[in-house]
């Protein structure tokens, strides 16, 4: 999915938009135990209270595309009989009407998520009937070309709400709060089938994590069976790795300048495509030959790129790049330039020792106080 269709379907998440037919839910204790379920039309629920599901919900297709949000597919054995996509497939098609079926979800999420503490199961089934849209992108709204009908799942935290002091109208005076039990944003949750190409893909699902450096795997295994992709962070430190291993122990400043400011310029022209940006290993290894990178010193990448990474794996440029600052650190000093004057800054050899060079214009400050520089061109 990319996140003009994520977007569309958080726009169903208001009063005038909705088309959710029936939300249900589970509410676990830390120990494990099921304290009560509900199940209702979820029109019939009080204004008040739906408008606390829409913020549930839409905070469940929140985040960054490669980061909260992950693509996911299922691997085929599990859209056989008793593999997690057809057991899906089927809470779908039964609307969340039977109880039979539910109940086995319920125990499905129980039994594989991991959480100290109290959380509740929610999950809605809807029936989005998607407009038709023009030539030029615009929707038209008298015209279908067909239904979405999903489910949404979100885990939330349920919580002590703090203690303090509050004040009684009644009495006209500040006693201690009563505290209350306080759902909570969602930590985790999933949407199935995606929503590719603006219609149902029953081989995919949308998975968000709150944290996208504690994904839940064990849920995802229990519940989805589909194979989670490196973290964010994992694929930075990955990226980074591949970076120090290819050119050893004479990293050439320039060279790895070089890598920030390609890949920057990369992001730049992608950035009108809808699709994130994402890099195999022959578009990593092409990134690292057009930096500057010699040509013996990409002999292994292959071998290395396999070994940190793996073969079939590929990276998302916003998650390996720093598109908001260029830093040159040293053990006393660090320098925090714009990504997109990376230039600016400049090594040079000079009185025998190696100098990092920053070029400055008249206009510089010193903790926030402007200063006037002798010498227009460079400082050191």
């Amino acid at each position: 999915m990319i996140k003009q269709e994520i977007n569309e379907l958080k726009r169903l998440y208001t009063p005038s938009n909705c088309s959710i037919t029936r939300i249900c839910g589970c509410y676990v204790d830390g120990e494990k135990n099921k304290k009560t379920e509900f199940k209702e039309a979820f029109l019939s629920l009080p204004e008040e209270e739906i408008f606390k599901y829409f913020e549930l919900l839409r905070k469940t297709l929140s985040g960054s595309l490669g980061k909260n949000l992950l693509n996911l597919e299922f691997p085929l054995s599990s859209e056989e009989e008793g593999g997690s996509q057809a057991f899906l497939l089927g809470l779908r098609n039964s609307k969340l009407k039977d109880d039979s079926l539910l109940e086995a979800f319920y125990d499905k999420v129980i039994g594989s998520y991991e959480y100290v503490g109290n959380y509740l199961i929610l999950l809605i089934h809807d029936a989005y009937d998607v407009p038709g849209k023009t030539t030029d992108g615009l929707a038209m709204e008298d015209a279908s070309d067909t239904v979405y009908e999903y489910l949404l799942c979100c885990i939330c935290p349920v919580n002590l709400s703090k203690p303090g002091l509050s004040y009684n109208s009644e009495t006209n005076a500040f006693h201690n709060r009563v505290r209350d039990w306080i759902v909570e944003l969602p930590e985790t949750g999933f949407l199935f089938p995606a929503f590719n190409d603006r219609c149902a893909d029953l081989h995919s699902t949308l998975y968000y994590s709150k944290n996208p450096e504690e994904p839940h795997s064990e849920f995802v295994d229990g519940i989805l069976g589909a194979l989670l992709p490196l973290t964010a962070g994992s694929q930075k430190e990955t990226f980074h790795s591949l970076i120090e291993e290819t050119l050893g122990d004479e990293a050439d400043y320039e060279v790895v300048k070089n890598i920030h400011e390609q890949l920057t310029e990369m992001i730049e022209e992608h950035k009108e495509i809808p699709e994130p940006l994402t890099l195999d290993k022959h578009q990593v290894k092409n990134l690292f030959e057009k930096s500057g990178v010699e040509e013996e010193r990409l002999a292994d990448f292959d071998q290395l790129y396999d070994a940190a990474a793996g073969e079939h794996t590929s990276l998302l440029a916003d998650n390996v790049a720093n598109t908001r600052t260029f830093e040159v650190k040293t053990p006393d000093v660090i320098v925090k330039v714009n990504p997109e004057r990376a230039d600016l800054v400049n090594t040079m050899t000079l009185d025998g020792k190696r100098c990092l060079v920053i070029e400055i214009n008249d206009h510089v400050e010193v903790n926030g106080i402007p200063v006037r520089t002798c010498n227009k061109g460079a400082v050191e």
